[in-house]
């Protein structure tokens, strides 16, 4: 857990175009029924799937 948040999984910013993976992997999520977003790290240009502490079912995943 990283700053109130659980990371699920990580996605470099640079893939192909009119490609989403970190999206479609946070969609999938939803589905499931986490509250999952993405969010961008800057310092390591990778796109992050979290779930905010608090927030669903995140000691089922972490």
């Amino acid at each position: 857990m990283v700053n109130g948040r659980t990371v699920l999984e990580r996605f470099p910013a640079g893939g192909p175009r009119g490609s989403w993976p970190a999206e479609e992997f946070a969609h999938a999520r939803r589905l499931e029924g986490l509250p999952a977003e993405v969010v961008m790290d800057l310092a390591t240009d990778t796109f992050l799937v979290i779930v905010r502490s608090g927030e669903g079912a995140v000691d089922a995943v972490a």
